[in-house]
């Protein structure tokens, strides 16, 4: 499947689906890290050990993120509790949906320009 491009919003974006995974350019991401800089290959841990450290570079960020968008794979899978705590505390929510649904909102949020970072466990 084929996403269209948005015009504004800097930074890399998610062009289609492929494999389980996620396109970006001429690149397939199984899992994927987000930044309105750069896309990076993520080795994403089982979702109820998801923590902090596991999205280091998306927290590195600077300015923080608004928020982070979760891809939680082909369903949607609330995070642990003390993730959320740990992204309460540096003012950072947390938006999990479907992975698919996380790329779309991806590009829509990023066409808006807003400041947004995601990870996007693989859909298939």
């Amino acid at each position: 499947m084929k996403l269209a491009r948005e015009a504004a919003g800097a930074g890399p974006l998610i062009s289609g689906f492929a494999r389980g995974g996620f396109r970006i350019d001429d690149k397939i991401f199984l899992g994927l890290l987000l930044t309105p800089r750069r896309a990076d290959g993520w080795e994403a841990p089982a979702i109820d050990a998801l923590d902090a450290a596991a999205l280091a570079p998306i927290l590195a960020l600077d300015p923080a993120p608004e928020f982070i968008l979760l891809g939680t794979g082909a369903a949607l899978t609330r995070p642990p509790p003390a993730l959320i705590e740990a992204l309460a505390a540096r003012d950072i929510g947390i938006e999990p949906m479907d992975s698919r649904a996380a790329a779309r909102a991806w590009g829509l949020l990023r066409g808006e320009g807003r400041w947004i970072a995601a990870a996007l466990y693989p859909w298939g």
